[in-house]
């Protein structure tokens, strides 16, 4: 019996989108397992992790005091790389970054639209069995990362104090050229994650290359902040806590303690975000 040719087009088209389809899973699949591999344990209070730490900076901006003592009391873990392009696309079906490149940062998303790839990549990594029911990937709240920029240090950088060598002019800052990407060493590069050094924690680019979005709602200052690690601050409901500092900022805005609100409806190629994967906390 022969098929109408018209037929094995049919079926040919068919099997075509049907293998494109299976494919596309498959890579998000391996996509999604690369990211679930890239996570760092933080044991606050255990293996040299500080269950407490002072937030802030008084030698900084004004949005940078009062310092204040912060507890860290839950386990979590926290992506050693800002979220890159390809992951990006494979969690929400879309690319926005200026600077293109499958290991580069993703960049150009709003706010929401970091909350929203948390949400999703949530989603699908509890159908694939990547990580547990009741485990959540979210972004950090302003807390949770400066504890994990700082790793255990209370200097003005993880490496250090000094981001220059003596008699170097700004932008110049060769001390922190070795671990961030700044205004003073990005021209001409577009970087995969991950190039230069890690924090002692293993966290790399938590200097520069973007800043990252945090949970917080922005505060001018730290008055009302609170001194749990995991409670995001009450503040402007428009505008969000970004941390980090980034390739078109000098050394000063990549600082540990340095930080800046970001109005929810804005995109840069300077921001993108890291998260966090967390267990939901059980009531006692």
């Amino acid at each position: 019996m022969s098929i109408p040719l018209r037929s094995v087009i049919v079926l040919v088209v068919g099997s075509l989108a049907i293998s494109s389809s299976c494919y596309a899973e498959d890579t998000v699949l391996k996509t999604l397992t690369t990211f679930r591999g890239e996570f760092v344990d933080i044991r606050p209070g255990q293996d040299g992790f500080p269950s407490e730490f002072q937030m802030g900076s008084e030698s900084g901006s004004a949005a940078e005091r009062p310092v204040h003592q912060v507890r860290v009391t839950r386990p979590f873990q926290i992506s050693k790389y800002e979220v890159w392009q390809d992951l990006y696309e494979a969690v929400m079906g879309n690319n926005p970054s200026r600077w293109k490149g499958p290991r580069n940062s993703a960049e150009q998303m709003t706010w929401k639209d970091a909350v929203t790839f948390c949400q999703k990549a949530t989603e699908l990594m509890r159908n694939h069995k990547l990580i547990a029911a009741n485990e959540t990937i979210r972004l950090p709240t302003e807390a949770e990362w400066e504890y994990c920029c700082r790793a255990g240090t209370q200097t003005a950088f993880s490496f250090g104090d000094q981001a220059q060598r003596p008699g170097e002019q700004a932008p110049k800052a060769s001390l922190l050229d070795e671990y961030a990407w700044h205004t003073g060493n990005a021209a001409g590069n577009d970087p995969a994650v991950g190039v230069l050094k890690p924090n002692p924690w293993g966290l790399y680019d938590v200097h520069g290359y973007l800043r990252e979005y945090c949970l917080d709602e922005w505060n001018k200052d730290y008055k009302a902040a609170s001194s749990d690690a995991h409670v995001p601050a009450k503040g402007d409901k428009d505008v969000h806590s970004i941390r980090g500092g980034s390739w078109r900022d000098s050394f000063v805005e990549l600082r540990s303690a340095a930080r800046q609100g970001f109005r929810d409806t804005a995109v840069s190629d300077a921001v993108g975000f890291r998260c966090v994967l967390i267990a939901e906390k059980v009531d006692e």
